[in-house]
């Protein structure tokens, strides 16, 4: 069986850019949920700072995440989000989870 894999990204918002980051974030939750191969996609806000963000995203595997790269929905998001917001993302593998 193919081993899940987690997308961990913390996104803090230039300024000004703070609902444009939001509103980009918020319309990625329903077409990366429907996504075949996705198995989580939430977006999380700080909660002492409103302008940073985090997104908890869980696929099945390495495909799954090839082909969520591949959407237009991602592509968008993608072409966008340097403008919006500085962006660490970290791609997990299983080390030891329950």
């Amino acid at each position: 069986m193919p081993a899940h894999v987690k997308i961990m990204a913390i996104l803090a918002a230039r300024p000004g850019k703070a609902h444009e980051l939001k509103a980009l974030l918020f319309g990625m939750v329903a077409p990366c949920r429907a996504e075949p191969g996705n198995l989580r996609w939430d977006v999380w806000q700080d909660a002492t700072d409103p302008t940073r963000f985090a997104l908890d995203e869980l696929y099945t595997d390495h495909a799954a995440v090839i082909a969520h790269r591949e959407t237009a929905h991602f592509k968008n998001y993608f072409a966008r989000i340097n403008d919006l917001a500085e962006r660490t993302a970290i791609v997990l593998e299983p080390a030891q989870v329950a």
